[in-house]
């Protein structure tokens, strides 16, 4: 497969996945979406990001986790601090 079809694959799967979980949200009652939850196993979360949000997706020293949920969007961000941690272990 060339790149260009790769990348049209990417593309088309990614729009389907968040076709997928903003439908999944309009199906509900308007006083129950969240706009927050799992789509094929992936987390969504479509409310407004927050500075916070942003800084703890890429910057959570709390969270033993390498991958954070996107602030915004669908899928995951690497928490840095996490890798940060492990780079200062190894010798």
């Amino acid at each position: 497969m060339n790149r260009r079809l790769q990348r049209n694959v990417v593309l088309v799967a990614v729009g389907a996945v968040v076709a997928a979980a903003v439908a999944k949200e309009l199906r509900k009652p308007s006083e129950s979406r969240t706009w927050t939850g799992r789509i094929v196993g992936l987390p969504y979360d479509f409310r407004r990001p927050t500075p916070e949000k942003i800084v703890r997706e890429f910057w959570d020293p709390d969270s033993d986790a390498f991958f954070t949920p996107h602030a915004f969007g669908v899928g995951y961000g690497v928490n840095l601090a996490r890798v940060a941690r492990e780079l200062r272990r190894s010798p």
